[in-house]
């Protein structure tokens, strides 16, 4: 593992983790989860270089070892995070081989916003879905209501970025990110239902992509549910779109969840996602 750092096209550094394998020709971009930093993906990497692919990840701006010494004050955007910070990954991927992207939730929505996603050879996507939590079940529901509207316009009040540690939910999250999130949550199909991106270029780059995706969903994952990936998915309009539901039992485990899909219980769920990139 080689630790990087690459510059955004907006001269922004970001750190970025390289699985080499000698004589590779394949290589898996991985793109993290909102809050998520690329270390928790690090079995998963190796595992893809067993399999014969390279891998790079990174860490998006404000998160990991892209993390500004001051989050207060700092600016991300969702649109950052996939138009320029995972287009830096995805640029350097391209010059190690063939280049397939393995996302996580956000990861399934940075996929679009990438400039030249055609130029991917398929993509593996886990737990992405429209965020709305009318699609999760009554206690979920609930939750994430009071997340959204008590807990964390107080907790970014005091801080002046969302302090999601507070809430067990990852990285504390630049403002900007935080209110991208929690906006686009409040809509059935996410971004899709936002009237200010009506027949835009952004809204286009998801209708015009034409590549093979596999969107993988658990059926206990209560942000990422699959009526809830289903309501996103529909925005990918022209892809080659496989659907695959998960029983945690089928995996002999008690839960999946929304994290799950990573960790080391899943690793036949791993050998799927390298099975499928070898048939594209």
């Amino acid at each position: 593992m080689q630790t990087l750092k690459l510059t955004a096209d907006d001269g922004y550094p970001l750190g970025a983790q390289f699985y080499p394998l000698e004589n590779a020709k394949k290589i898996v971009l991985i793109a993290p989860a909102t809050a998520v930093p690329q270390g928790f993906y690090r079995r998963f990497a190796l595992a893809m270089n067993a399999r014969g692919y390279s891998a790079v990840s990174v860490d998006y701006r404000g998160i990991g070892t892209s993390k500004p010494a001051q989050l207060k004050g700092f600016h991300a955007d969702y649109r950052l995070w996939g138009q320029t910070d995972l287009a830096a990954a995805f640029d350097f991927a391209r010059q190690h081989g063939d280049v397939y992207l393995a996302g996580h939730s956000f990861g399934g929505h940075g996929l679009g916003m990438l400039p030249e996603a055609s130029d991917l050879k398929a993509a593996w996507i886990c737990g992405t879905g429209s965020g709305y939590s009318g699609y999760m079940p009554p206690v979920e529901r609930m939750k994430v209501q009071l997340l959204w509207n008590l807990l964390a316009p107080v907790g970014t009040a005091v801080k002046g970025y969302a302090p999601m540690s507070w809430f067990g939910i990852g990285e504390d999250l630049p403002l900007g990110i935080y209110q991208d999130w929690k906006f686009w949550c409040a809509m059935p199909r996410y971004f899709f239902s936002d009237p200010a991106l009506e027949g835009s270029a952004f809204i286009s780059r998801f209708h015009q992509l034409a590549i093979p995706i596999a969107f993988v969903n658990a059926v206990d994952d209560k942000w990422a549910m699959p009526q809830s990936r289903d309501a996103f998915i529909a925005g990918y309009q022209r892809a080659q779109i496989s659907r695959v539901d998960l029983l945690p039992a089928n995996y002999r485990i008690a839960e999946i969840g929304h994290m799950g899909y990573f960790r080391p219980a899943m690793a036949a769920l791993w050998a799927q996602a390298a099975d499928y990139f070898d048939q594209h």
